[in-house]
């Protein structure tokens, strides 16, 4: 890959997606900084957050509010801006925009209109919290929010509940209590979960449970549901493919009163499935 001089030159009228520090002050690449001196205007998520950390690198830059309630009707305020030959960067609260924060109708609106958008790289809290989770990395996907309205969390969570790879979300501390008991309700108290919590800050912390101790742990203590969230789910096991979260519930419950045989047999007949692939489950799950 040849080198990119981007750096060392004047930036021209374009929209730059800039990445911010998650919480470290300090988490800013030197790229980063000499765009945000250059650029004619910065699109902030909160322009008061932010200017904390503009002002921490003397930074002296107009800022334009732009959010999710505002995204739509403002966005095309900053293309017609750069059509006119202003540079323009766009930051969010923390970390990299458009990663379950605003942008997404701006960038698509840029892209439709034949603005250059040059992407700045940086923080990201779904990778950060990935690094240093002891989850397999090979393959992962980031489900950012989980839906808030019981009905469709419940079949989102579902949905995911035969995934082999490693699953990423953020979480509210309002919620995360209930999303770990649906985890656990859905996936099964054995899923191995890892909270990671205030990323980067004086507090950071790492928890490494099966999904129903982790329920207990953070039921235990209100102190335990503060700060941001990104929860991590293992994929299912890899004994678990080709059989439906349905079935290991019903045999579940079925051994509880019954020999594993005979609640395998009678699983397989309920879903159709192989005595054999539910009993080599149950001997090494239950």
């Amino acid at each position: 890959m040849s080198e990119n001089n981007q750096f060392n030159n004047e930036i021209s009228a374009k929209l730059y997606i800039v990445a911010t520090p998650l919480g470290n002050i300090g988490d800013i690449t030197y790229r980063a900084i000499e765009i945000l001196q250059q650029v004619d205007l910065i699109a902030a998520e909160d322009t008061r957050h932010s200017g904390k950390l503009l002002s921490y690198y003397q930074i002296s830059k107009p800022t334009f509010a732009l959010h999710d309630h505002n995204e739509r009707q403002r966005g095309s305020i900053l293309i017609e801006k750069i059509k006119a030959g202003e540079s323009v960067a766009l930051i969010s609260d923390a970390g990299t925009p458009l990663i379950s924060d605003p942008g997404y109708h701006l960038v698509n609106e840029c892209r439709e209109a034949g603005v250059d958008v040059v992407p700045v790289p940086g923080a990201c809290a779904a990778i950060t919290a990935l690094s240093a989770a002891g989850l397999p990395s090979d393959r992962f996907s980031f489900e950012g929010f989980l839906p808030v309205k019981e009905k469709a969390k419940t079949e989102k969570l579902t949905s995911l509940s035969e995934e082999t790879q490693t699953m990423i979300f953020y979480e509210s501390p309002r919620r995360m209590l209930d999303t770990v008991k649906h985890i656990v309700d859905i996936m099964g108290s054995d899923r191995k979960l890892v909270v990671a919590r205030e990323l980067t800050k004086m507090f950071e912390s790492f928890y490494v449970l099966p999904a129903g101790e982790m329920l207990e742990w953070l039921a235990s203590d209100t102190n335990h549901v503060r700060g941001e969230f990104v929860l991590m789910v293992a994929g299912a096991s890899k004994e678990q493919e080709g059989l439906s979260v349905e079935a290991i519930k019903t045999l579940t419950l079925l051994k509880k009163e019954l020999p594993l045989k005979k609640a395998a047999a009678i699983t397989a007949e309920i879903y159709s499935l192989k005595k054999n692939d539910l009993y080599k489950w149950g001997l090494e799950n239950l």
